[in-house]
């Protein structure tokens, strides 16, 4: 709406369109406060998934710490159980 378009308005007219455009306002400010809320939770989302991620890893490193853990017990017993065959022999 032009200037001159707004200087033809009689006051009535004029405070519709003013209560209008707050009612508009206030929409909007809810609008963005809900997408900001959702942005916010979105995020912790992601920084949750990020941890879970970071926490498997860990876990993969300590699965394979114990892997290489029974490995090794088990090398160990199969050379004991071998140098205990040959003392018997």
């Amino acid at each position: 709406m032009t200037d001159k378009e707004l200087r033809r308005l009689s006051r009535s007219e004029l405070l519709e369109l003013l209560i209008s455009q707050m009612e508009e306002n206030e929409q909007l400010r809810m609008e963005l406060e809900k997408a900001q809320q959702e942005l916010k939770d979105k995020r912790i989302i992601l920084k949750k998934a990020g941890s879970i991620a970071e926490a498997a890893v860990g876990l993969n490193k300590i699965f394979e710490a114990a892997d290489e853990a029974a490995k090794q017990y088990l090398e160990s017993v199969r050379q004991m159980a071998d140098e205990g065959e040959l003392k018997d022999e």
